[in-house]
């Protein structure tokens, strides 16, 4: 008799915890539009959601910090005339945001340091090239102010952001509305799931499809796809009798699917997030109020599913903090900000580990900040690597820095020697003066004194101070 062998693997005891209250961001009016979008973007920096709005469209900005209660006069970005659909934040720059929207246009903001004083009304750039609305969007990731966006006229077109120019228009692939784009690693391809049951690999400058699969799941409700490891496919979708499925696919060989998992009859669309560095990948269904996540690895049978996070309120859409925005410290693999109706919930994914050293094997080398390559090169063919970042220089220990401590210490002792002095000459200008020799009494705390503030002072009869005290 055999005994079944549990599976290794770090990630098995994975769980997520929602932040407490104070920590969440309240009295949101989160877009009502039906759109199947995250209506959420963030970045180390910040926090971007989609509101409602009257008279055009509109999103906000938040400060991380800026938790808690949110005052209905918050200044918005509301330059559009219609809805917004998405929004994302340029993977290089934290400060720029792209949104895409129903008047039609893409346009290109720069958000100062420390949030919205004002209203933002005049983007840095308008992209105008769509003939309907613009509901997806997507940086490039390594090459430097290359924007892809995809409308409901079945085009996708790769901007130029920085001359404000479409340089790629693929507008004769897909005969039908495209559910979702993507890019893979390094920017070289495009990933594409359309409703003509399409799931196409393309290549982005030529515009020419590298492969294709017909009818990835067999239900004819919306499909998404992402990239994984080793350049395989994730695809999220729903079977003949409107079961959600999850499969895995090899561009190299689309007749099979390398797993393919059923989950359950609901009917929002799953939303999956890839995280290159551990191979765990997110599944987020609009309207769901759980989270299921697995892990792709190289072995059959390919997915392995992990765990599900389960709360008591539904999402209307979920924004993905990128690696380098985790706190390390605390073992934190990946934070989701859910969007309810009237509210933002952060929820972090955590390892328990009981040291309070890095853990390498966590956080291997990420993807930085910093392009690989210029617009104008890539589109002349060039390919660029992502450059990768240690998190190991953002790890902040539990342990108290002792250089750090040392330094505090001798700016500590040097206020409050100079305290001391300060708090000496009042104490000689009290006695010299006499008019404060016959009316006042006084009490110096000679050994807590910190400031002049500890001098205490105190009204008394009319008396003489003796020169003892």
């Amino acid at each position: 008799m055999s005994r079944k062998v549990v599976r290794t693997s770090k990630f098995r005891h994975v769980f997520g915890q929602a932040l407490k209250a104070d920590q969440c961001y309240d009295d949101i009016r989160i877009s009502q539009m039906t759109w199947d979008s995250n209506f959420c973007s963030v970045n180390p920096k910040f926090v971007a959601m989609i509101v409602d709005a009257s008279g055009g469209g509109a999103f906000i900005v938040l400060p991380l910090s800026k938790t808690g209660r949110i005052d209905m006069s918050l200044p918005t970005v509301c330059g559009h005339t219609g809805p917004v659909l998405d929004i994302e934040f340029c993977p290089h720059n934290d400060n720029i945001i792209a949104s895409g929207s129903e008047d039609c246009s893409v346009m290109i903001w720069e958000i100062p340091d420390g949030g919205l004083i004002s209203p933002l009304k005049d983007p840095v750039v308008k992209l105008e090239g769509h003939s309907k609305r613009v509901g997806i969007l997507s940086w490039h990731p390594t090459a430097h102010n290359v924007l892809m966006s995809a409308g409901c006229d079945n085009v996708v077109i790769l901007w130029n952001v920085a001359r404000g120019e479409a340089v790629v228009r693929i507008d004769s692939m897909h005969t039908d509305l495209i559910y979702s784009a993507c890019w893979n690693r390094n920017g070289s391809q495009i990933l594409t799931s359309c409703k003509d049951k399409k799931l196409r690999v393309i290549d982005p400058r030529k515009g020419s499809v590298i492969c294709e699969k017909d009818k990835p799941h067999e239900g004819s409700r919306p499909v998404r796809a992402v990239f994984v490891s080793d350049g395989k496919i994730l695809t999220t979708g729903f079977s003949r009798m409107s079961e959600r499925q999850v499969a895995l696919w090899d561009p190299n060989n689309f007749s099979e699917p390398l797993n393919l998992q059923e989950l359950d009859t609901s009917s929002g669309v799953l939303l999956p997030f890839f995280d290159p560095d551990t191979g765990v990948v997110y599944l987020c269904g609009k309207g769901d109020s759980s989270i299921r996540y697995f892990e792709v690895t190289d072995e059959a049978p390919y997915v392995h599913y992990l765990s599900m996070y389960s709360s008591k309120e539904s999402q209307k859409g979920m924004g993905y903090m990128p690696k380098r925005g985790l706190e390390v410290n605390k073992c934190e693999i990946a934070r989701f900000y859910k969007l309810h109706e009237r509210k933002c919930e952060p929820i972090v994914m955590t390892v328990p580990r009981k040291s309070d050293l890095f853990q390498e094997d966590l956080y291997p080398d990420t993807i930085g900040p910093e392009p690989s390559v210029e617009a104008d090169d890539w589109f002349a063919g060039k390919n660029g690597e992502p450059i990768l970042i240690s998190l190991k220089d953002g790890f902040v220990a539990t342990t108290k820095n002792k250089e750090f401590k040392v330094i505090k210490s001798l700016m500590a002792t040097t206020s409050s020697s100079s305290s001391y002095r300060q708090s000496d000459s009042v104490v000689r200008e009290l006695r010299e003066s006499s008019a404060f020799n016959i009316s006042i009494d006084y009490c110096i705390l000679k050994s807590s004194l910190k400031n002049t503030n500890d001098l205490k002072v105190y009204r008394t009869q009319a008396r003489p101070i003796p020169e003892s005290e």
